[in-house]
């Protein structure tokens, strides 16, 4: 019996067998199975040093640690509150059920969270594997692919921090979508067309960095699955459809998919006001037009730039106009022509299908997190290439593999420098691990690779903090408002610093100051609350009081203003009033220091059986009762 097809030059289907050759079939799933394991197991032994690793104090609190959602485990309260929250400016549900899911196994032991992340790496290694063999024929070249995907240095940021769980999680669905969109083009089905959109749907619910994914399909149709007519200079043309699938033209496929374009038009809406409603999106006043395009046409040739060397990695880039000079001219239009040059290559070449395709799946996929809609301040982000580099990696991997079959060079040799190159990139993302170690190394090597780098010193200067360095701390806080004087995070540190070294007068100056210029509500309640905290150190309790009001005015879910506004009530002899604070507090945050202070606010209007209720609840919940009185006794007797 004769083969069904042949062999295409541009790398599609290598073979199609016939069904009585099962020692093939054989043979082909053991060199699938032996590839993939062999990825697995090289990509569990490079990143195995996180499960030692600690909770990145960047964003991890926001998401783990210091999340009383998730810390509560996975209940049903939390699954209420993760469907209907846009808490961190997100919505993403799967991704909090996700990590609520970790703390109910694990509590808040970051090994086992840093598990569930690699878990979700290997996994997505290996669906990319599945979903490029099934959908081409060909096993080494997609097995190269995943092997980049998986030691590839990029990935790192998104693998070792935990916060990062959201992008695994979508890409995991991702992965799974693509694949069955060729189980369902294979035997067209309402059921399996639903099978796609839920998927699609889901993955939106961990992140909606997949928002692109419809647009992804009309490339996966075009290659590898070969189902868009083409005209023109096209091995693949209207006179020669791909076995298995009829031809279809491109108004035929765009109109196919409209029921998941409709949801990614739902996803767009959602997601756009979850960051505008927690304050991430900039406006065009902060970032011109201009400048955002700019940045974007820098930002794809720099990313171009790490896939192929792939140093002077960071988990922050500072944005180059903030407040920096703008980017150089010259840099914008070599950025501008290097990308203009790769895109008139590719169309060029477009008989080979997988250029074109493997190019625009990075241009378009990146399209979400480019800076055209300015999230947040970063320039670009290494966990933003999780997605995009899979559209380099293929055009590298065929193009690679297709230029050796043309010399007729062995495979042997093509076989060795993809070890190589494996092997180089296997000892760049160890290394890259190791920076993640924890929060003094993570931000010390990213200013040693960036510059003026306003949040590395902020981070770094917290982390020296924490590990008993404050005077070196200061240094860095100080170094950041070198670079820009209303950083809100330095100003607030220095403040404190002063507050606690007893330097009032300093800490209410900088206080004030940041209330001139601070605008977001949640800022300025902190700042309120903390000069109130002030003003009561000087003893100046009428303007304590004042700040306090302020502060709870613009946040009443603050315990802490409502702890200090009944101190300063106490102090001014109303006891009745700081009774009722205290207990507001305690509703807000149970906590020992509020409980202590609210016995004691009791014993002295004489209900000392209600103090002691409340004496023994501060015992129930303190992790130090000793150490919690010293800080009660300090708020009372200034």
């Amino acid at each position: 019996m004769k083969s069904t097809s042949s062999k295409h030059k541009n790398g599609v289907h290598k073979s199609i067998q016939p069904v009585s050759k099962p020692g093939w079939l054989a043979s082909v799933k053991r060199e699938a199975l032996v590839l993939g394991l062999l990825i697995a197991i090289a990509t569990v032994a490079v990143y195995f040093p996180v499960r030692h690793h600690p909770f990145v104090k960047y964003d991890d609190p926001y998401y783990v640690i210091d999340n009383p959602h998730i810390k509560s485990g996975l209940d049903w309260d939390t699954t209420a509150w993760a469907f209907t929250t846009f808490y961190q400016a997100n919505w993403h549900p799967l991704t909090w059920l996700s990590h609520a899911a970790d703390v109910q196994m694990f509590q808040l032991d970051a090994g086992g969270h840093h598990e569930t992340n690699l878990g979700l790496h290997v996994l997505n290694v290996l669906l990319l594997f599945w979903v490029l063999q099934q959908a081409t024929g060909y096993i080494g070249r997609s097995a190269m692919v995943a092997a980049l995907f998986a030691l590839h240095p990029i990935n790192v940021e998104t693998v070792a921090w935990v916060a990062e769980r959201k992008n695994l999680l979508s890409m995991m669905f991702f992965l799974l979508a693509l694949g069955a969109w060729r189980w369902y083009v294979r035997e067209p089905r309402v059921g399996r067309y639903a099978m796609v959109a839920l998927l699609y749907a889901l993955g939106l619910m961990a992140k909606p960095q997949i928002i692109t994914f419809p647009f992804v399909l009309l490339l996966w149709d075009y290659w590898p699955l070969r189902r868009m007519v083409t005209a023109g200079p096209d091995v693949f043309s209207a006179m020669s459809p791909a076995p298995g699938f009829p031809a279809r033209s491109f108004l035929w496929l765009v109109k196919e998919k409209l029921g998941l374009f409709s949801i990614c038009a739902a996803g767009v809406v959602v997601a756009f006001l979850a960051q505008r409603s927690g304050g991430a999106v900039a406006s065009l006043k902060q970032y011109g037009l201009f400048i955002r395009l700019a940045n974007a046409i820098v930002a794809y040739a720099r990313y171009v730039g790490k896939a192929f060397w792939p140093t002077h990695l960071a988990p922050f880039y500072p944005h180059p106009w903030d407040p920096l000079p703008p980017l150089p001219t010259w840099q914008i239009v070599a950025a501008l022509l290097f990308l203009l040059a790769v895109s008139a290559l590719v169309v060029a070449g477009r008989k080979h299908r997988y250029l074109l395709t493997g190019w625009l799946w990075f241009v378009g996929t990146l399209v979400p997190m480019i800076g055209l809609v300015q999230v947040g301040n970063q320039a670009m982000a290494d966990r933003y290439a999780y997605l995009p580099f899979i559209g380099l990696f293929i055009m590298i991997c065929w193009g690679a593999a297709e230029w050796a079959e043309r010399r007729h060079l062995p495979r042997a040799l093509l076989a060795s420098v993809s070890v190589v190159v494996l092997i180089v990139l296997t000892a760049l993302t160890y290394r890259q691990v190791g920076y993640w170690n924890d929060g003094l190394t993570l931000w010390s090597h990213t200013l040693q690779v960036t510059t003026n780098n306003v949040v590395a010193e902020d981070d770094l200067a917290q982390a020296l903090m924490e590990a008993g360095q404050p005077e070196e701390g200061v240094k860095h806080f100080q170094a950041a408002l070198a670079i820009n004087p209303s950083d809100q995070d330095g100003n607030l540190q220095i403040a404190q610093y002063d507050h606690q070294h007893g330097h009032l007068r300093e800490a209410l100056e900088r206080y004030d100051k940041m209330l001139s210029i601070t605008e977001d509500s949640s800022n300025r309640a902190v700042l309120f609350s903390n000069r109130g905290f002030v003003y009561r150190d000087l003893g100046d309790y009428v303007r304590a009081r004042e700040s306090f009001e302020a502060a709870m005015a613009l946040n009443p879910r603050n315990f802490r203003t409502w702890i200090g506004l009944g101190v300063v009530t106490q102090k001014m002899g109303d006891l009745s009033l700081s009774i009722q604070d205290y207990s507001h507090a305690n509703q807000i945050h149970p906590s020992d220091i509020g409980y202590l202070l609210l016995a004691r606010a009791l014993e002295q209007s004489g209900r000392k059986d209600e103090a002691e209720a409340a004496t023994q609840r501060a015992k129930l919940i303190s992790p130090n009762l000793d150490a919690a009185r010293v800080v009660a006794d300090g708020l009372i007797a200034h």
